[in-house]
């Protein structure tokens, strides 16, 4: 170590005094110490520890167990101290970053399983809502057949809700002739929209449909729902 004051050479200094430490005076300590072997020296302890060791007597043991180690501690302490500052530094980092890693991954694994458990119907989105989303999505586009869907699928919500509203016949006419004017304002937009949708399920592509009058067709049946809170 003399001579040579490069921090490799400090490294591979420390790193052999701590295993000497750990594997040469901790275990001759111990062994002496409680006497259960003689230790090959001028003045090995012959009788048992009955009282507690201090600091000054496990260093004296140490200086007379290894001269040239003691020595070499004690006049490179200042760089001991560094290295194992910086080593505790670097445990430090290390544990901080992993314990930041598990928060981030128990983080994740929480949100996992609280969207599995919130599923759409526990987001309080009614499965008619999310209908009439998909039914906009059609109408927006510039597809006739997604049109003709989208009407076809705003006539089956109607049927829904003339039997949310307790009426009861075998086809739909039958059900809003039922219908009184006083609390169901919006049937003449009904009968139209349900007209126009007769017209495109039966005639099919020989019934003409463009966007304008796809769009008006939704947006008589999007007033009729509103009415009774079948939509937001």
């Amino acid at each position: 170590m003399q001579g040579d004051p490069t921090v490799a050479h400090g490294v591979w200094w420390a790193f052999s005094a701590l295993l000497d430490i750990m594997f040469r005076w901790v275990p001759s300590t111990i062994l002496v110490m409680t006497n259960a072997s003689s230790y090959s020296s001028p003045n090995p302890i012959q009788t048992p520890v009955t009282q507690p060791v201090t600091t000054t007597d496990v260093v004296n043991f140490l200086q007379m167990a290894s001269p040239e180690t003691f020595d070499a501690v004690f006049h490179n302490w200042a760089l001991f101290t560094a290295i194992s500052i910086m080593f505790s530094l670097l445990l430090a980092v290390g544990a901080i970053y992993c314990m930041i890693r598990i928060w981030q991954v128990r983080q994740n694994e929480h949100a996992r399983r609280k969207a599995a458990a919130h599923t759409v119907a526990a987001k309080d989105v009614p499965k008619t809502q999310l209908r009439w989303n998909r039914i906009r999505e059609q109408i927006a586009s510039e597809d006739e057949r997604q049109w003709r869907l989208a009407i076809l699928e705003a006539d089956i919500m109607l049927n829904e809700l003339l039997d949310l509203q307790g009426f009861r016949g075998e086809t739909m006419a039958d059900k809003m002739k039922q219908v009184s004017r006083t609390n169901f304002s919006t049937i003449g937009l009904a009968w139209e929209a349900h007209g126009v949708r007769n017209m495109i399920a039966h005639q099919g592509m020989m019934q003409p449909l463009d966007a304008r009058e796809a769009r008006r067709v939704i947006g008589m049946y999007e007033q009729v729902f509103k009415e009774f809170r079948f939509l937001e």
